[in-house]
């Protein structure tokens, strides 16, 4: 039997990038802190129950909550208008003309390409400390991601039902609606449910940041070295998450129908008030005078002056590695353990706990053992990304057939081989197109671990907010914005032609992993 296994080496030749980390790790190693590494291992067995340590993480995880429903309902609510109005197909139906669309597409870049912190720490200047920030933060670029996907959503559906309406002389509008709508449906609520889980993990990383939530106890109680009553908010965030998880998993797979989507939007929209109030939220603090950057500092030529091919070199490198290294983690992960199917537990078990593990906190952990540096930014990047990558590869897997892997087993083939042979290769194409998506947002998550000393340009952005540097901030915020919308272009370019020729090849991808902006995503 010939061993065809050329896609599936595309998902393990990356776990090559592991070798250059682990020769780094010996001169990284500082070692003063295994025992608090320990005793925060330990503490799992021993999280904290005192009353209102317990009463103070349920209040933190509704904050959290409150937050991403909040920015996720406006995000799709601003998502949703402005992909009508960038969509090519629509302007030309309403006003005969397609650059209104091609412009709307480009101004909603702009916001796209700054990640939530920056936007939280820039809104935080400008409105002051309140729980609007936090919500807006996550709204403002959540909403242009949106705009772009379901704009490509409707580029992408069948236009013929549509020029058939107009054609028997229904109006553009009604038209639009009929003919587009219903196709639109399930995959705006299946985007709408993954939007959802980021959200949730941007609220938590948010309220690292002191923005609120669980994050911020998350936060202290590491920095205290309190790792009991971090373990009792970790435990609480992990059963919340996987809560929320499982219940998108059957919105995705129920709740196409309209009668059950109004339901459920109806449940959600009567949350808000509960969720409004609790985050104290007023909205009128948006009219208030805003503290407006000093422009005489904004605009100084001196901050133009920086070492910007070691700041580039340093994020590209930082990105580069971390999503080498995530991508390439459960794959690696799950070929060795494959004789043992009872270890797969322990792997979905470590890759929640990875998904709510904010990387600012797992890169706090790290600098206990590791000196500041790429290393600990790199490990934590990958970390949690491999829990959202591990995810998503792991339930590809489920939904494939195992009759062909049961034949190979039959017929004497390893059990390593045999998942190689039967089921790696059938993801390899959609997991790497998916992967390449997934730089794109690590290259934007660079920002978050930016305390490790990593340098790059995340480092500088953060020191120039919180330092009132407003001279480096704005030319570090155009060459950050300038990068990640290149990222996201080249990840787009290689993720698009991935799935191109796997067609042409005759290939079938799995639904579940054919992701942004053409696919429907699946589970974050």
């Amino acid at each position: 039997m010939r061993f065809q296994a050329a896609p599936a080496l595309g998902l393990l030749l990356p776990a090559l990038v592991f070798l250059p980390l682990v020769a780094l790790l010996p001169g990284a190693v500082h070692g003063g802190g295994w025992p608090l590494i320990a005793a925060f291992g330990m503490a799992a067995l021993q999280p904290s129950f005192t009353p209102a340590l317990v009463a103070n993480a349920l209040h933190g995880i509704a904050i959290t909550l409150a937050i991403a429903l909040w920015s996720w309902l406006l995000s799709m609510a601003i998502g949703l208008i402005a992909a009508v109005f960038s969509s090519p197909t629509v302007t030309t139906a309403l006003w005969g003309c397609r650059w209104p669309a091609h412009w709307l597409r480009r101004l909603l870049a702009i916001p796209r390409s700054l990640h939530e912190l920056l936007w939280g720490l820039i809104l935080l200047q400008l409105i002051g400390l309140h729980p609007a920030v936090a919500v807006l933060a996550i709204a403002i670029p959540y909403g242009a991601l949106v705009a772009r996907v379901l704009s490509d959503q409707l580029e992408s559906l069948d236009q013929k039902p549509f020029q058939a309406l107009q054609a028997a002389g229904v109006a553009a509008p009604a038209a639009l609606f009929s003919a587009l709508g219903p196709s639109l449906l399930p995959g705006l609520v299946s985007y709408g449910g993954y939007r959802f889980e980021c959200a949730l993990r941007s609220a938590t990383l948010l309220g690292v940041f002191g923005l609120g939530g669980i994050g911020a106890d998350l936060r202290l109680s590491l920095q205290s070295l309190q790792f009991n009553e971090a373990w009792t908010s970790l435990w609480a965030l992990a059963l919340v998450m996987f809560s929320m998880e499982q219940l998108i998993a059957l919105w995705r797979a129920r709740c196409v129908q309209g009668r059950h989507l109004l339901i459920l939007l109806g449940c959600l929209l009567i949350l808000l008030f509960p969720a409004a109030n609790l985050l104290d939220l007023q909205w009128q603090v948006l009219l208030n005078p805003w503290r407006l950057l000093p422009a005489d500092q904004l605009f100084q030529l001196q901050g133009w002056w920086q070492p910007w091919p070691q700041l580039i070199g340093s994020t590209v490198l930082l990105t580069i590695t971390a999503a080498l290294a995530a991508f390439a983690a459960t794959p690696l992960l799950l070929l060795l353990i494959c004789p043992w199917p009872w270890l797969q537990l322990l792997l979905r078990a470590f890759g929640l706990f990875a998904r709510l593990m904010p990387p600012p906190l797992t890169a706090l952990l790290l600098l206990f053992v590791l000196k500041p540096g790429l290393l600990p930014a790199v490990i934590a990047l990958a970390f949690h990304n491999a829990g959202i990558l591990g995810r998503l590869f792991l339930e590809g897997l489920e939904s494939q057939d195992p009759r062909p892997e049961q034949a190979l087993w039959a017929a004497g083939v390893p059990r390593r081989r045999a998942l190689l042979m039967a089921r790696f290769n059938g993801l390899a194409t959609s997991y790497m197109a998916y992967g390449a998506y997934r730089a794109d947002v690590i290259l934007r998550e660079t920002v978050v671990v930016g305390l490790v000393g990593v340098g790059g340009l995340g480092a500088v952005l953060l020191e120039a907010l919180s330092s009132f540097a407003w001279a480096e901030l704005l030319p570090v915020l155009v060459v950050y914005a300038l990068l990640t919308l290149l990222g996201e272009e080249l990840a787009d370019r290689y993720r698009r032609s991935l799935l191109f020729n796997h067609t042409q090849l005759g290939g079938v991808s799995t639904p579940q992993l054919e992701l942004l902006p053409r696919g429907v995503p699946g589970p974050a």
